[in-house]
């Protein structure tokens, strides 16, 4: 099967919608399918790890997404529509379409060629957050770029909920992946651990992009529990003012990786802060770790998290409900090791190669309901 991927930002070690779109091109790799990703040129940041492809590229013009010039997005040219006519696709792979991904759609159905539509970014609440507006010209766009697939595929019930009640239709079902060699309880580091604690009891951690639509500044009453400490690691437009506005906190930086991992299975207690995940890809990284999780009762952390078992579901925005799910969680460090072990069952079998495969099974839904039309 030939199969062109279009990611709308770049690069992976930052962007979740990209990584996905490279990972989803390894697995194609892997089963001896042909893919090409058509990715915006540029971006990264300092220090940002090497990309490998496991296909060819074609790099199109971007700009920085506004607010968060780390992100490259990428523009419509004529170059995605020559990669597509050069390439062949038997079918079309848009990761959270917009606008080099509205240009894709179209050129894959004047090419009549299907085309699925991956839904991962809010872009309704991004509008919000940080143009002030717009969130109902979004959906619209939205809206009109979805209905052209063939099928979406929804990371979350949330997320699938969210564009059924917009008016999108044949909506999917098709989560994430997970590295859970890399992000595995064994990666535990007592060393980096003890450096990092800085003599408390207990190590609490946020990974994640630091941006406004996190909530990373509800972190501040768990930094002030006695005995805990609390890193950040991550980066982004909202870096310097949580900085200052959470003076106890620590925070490292972006980090990727075997390093990454190291750090994710070194916490006793993993925090995400952010109500408006469509996933939370972190958030089951942690829990592959071997870790407990604290998360929103909201978004993607729903499916993830089996409340009272694998972590606790709190009530979005509250600070004082995460301090005192850390707080609860602290008290007792078989609970911990208990709710730990869980969550690393509970996603360990969830791989990029398993979530691949089921991938696979829409292209060939799709490419068999096209096949019985055109019969």
């Amino acid at each position: 099967m030939r199969v062109v991927i279009v990611t709308e930002s770049f690069p992976p070690d930052v962007n979740g919608v990209a990584h996905c779109a490279l990972e989803t091109a390894r697995h194609l790799v892997r089963r001896g399918h042909e893919p090409l990703v058509i990715a915006p040129l540029g971006g990264g940041a300092p220090g940002a790890a090497t990309w490998e492809s496991p296909c060819p590229v074609v790099r199109v013009p971007s700009m920085p997404l506004p607010g968060y010039p780390q992100v490259r997005i990428a523009l419509p040219g004529r170059r995605l529509s020559g990669a597509l006519a050069e390439h062949r696709p038997d079918l079309v792979h848009l990761a959270s379409p917009f606008v080099l991904g509205a240009r894709g759609m179209a050129a894959a159905a004047r090419r009549r060629v299907p085309a699925i539509a991956v839904y991962q970014t809010d872009l309704g609440r991004y509008a919000r957050t940080y143009l002030g507006g717009g969130a109902a010209t979004a959906w619209r766009r939205i809206r009109a770029v979805h209905a052209a697939a063939d099928r979406t595929l929804a990371p979350s019930s949330a997320a699938l909920l969210d564009l059924s009640e917009h008016g999108v239709p044949r909506v999917h079902l098709w989560p994430r992946g997970v590295a859970s060699r890399r992000f595995h309880p064994g990666r535990r580091d007592p060393v980096l651990r003890s450096s990092l604690a800085a003599g408390r009891e207990l190590l609490v951690g946020y990974v994640g992009r630091l941006a406004p639509e996190k909530d990373v500044r509800l972190l501040a009453e768990t930094s002030r529990l006695p005995g805990v400490r609390t890193v950040v690691i991550g980066d982004g437009p909202s870096a310097a003012g949580l900085r200052a506005a959470l003076p106890e906190v620590r925070f490292l930086g972006r980090r990727t990786g075997d390093e990454l991992a190291r750090l994710h299975a070194s916490l006793d207690v993993f925090v995400h802060t952010g109500p408006y995940e469509t996933f939370c890809q972190t958030v089951q990284e942690a829990m592959a770790s071997g870790v407990p999780v604290v998360a929103p009762r909201a978004g993607g952390p729903v499916d993830l998290v089996d409340h009272g078992r694998t972590g606790l579901l709190v009530t979005p925005g509250d600070g004082g409900a995460f301090r005192d799910a850390v707080r609860f969680l602290g008290g007792s460090a078989e609970l911990r090791a208990r709710y730990g072990a869980a969550a690393r069952r509970a996603v360990a079998d969830r791989t990029w190669e398993a979530v691949g495969d089921q991938l696979l099974g829409h292209y060939e839904a799709v490419l068999a309901d096209r096949t019985a039309v055109a019969a």
